[in-house]
């Protein structure tokens, strides 16, 4: 009875998802935008190696689903911050413009 060793493979796309995850931290501080698409587009791409791996575990690398896993969570936590830091530009723009609007009702 022989035993045939499957040699398993990495996940698809598992280095892209941690490479998008950990730009999405670093960019989230740029007015948040660059860190909120990047991020989204890290979950989005997790999302099918993730099922895969789920299903047929025995067919890929741990160290492969554990750097989708890193990617996937580096990416929400960039979409996270990047839309604080989003709601807190907008707010700033808001803030800016009601006091123009204020101390010029106030001149005029």
């Amino acid at each position: 009875m022989e035993i045939m060793e499957m040699k398993k493979k990495d996940l698809p796309n598992a280095t892209a998802v941690l490479v998008l995850g950990i730009l999405s931290l670093v960019f989230c501080w740029c007015y948040g935008f660059v860190g909120l698409v990047l991020g989204i587009l890290a979950v989005a791409i997790a999302s099918g190696p993730r099922r895969a791996y789920l299903e047929h575990p025995e067919e890929y690398t741990e160290a492969s689903y554990k750097n989708l896993s890193a990617g996937r969570v580096c990416g929400i936590i960039g979409i996270c911050v990047a839309l604080a830091v989003v709601a807190f530009v907008i707010l700033m723009i808001l803030g800016v413009t009601a006091l123009g609007v204020g101390s010029a009702l106030m001149l005029g």
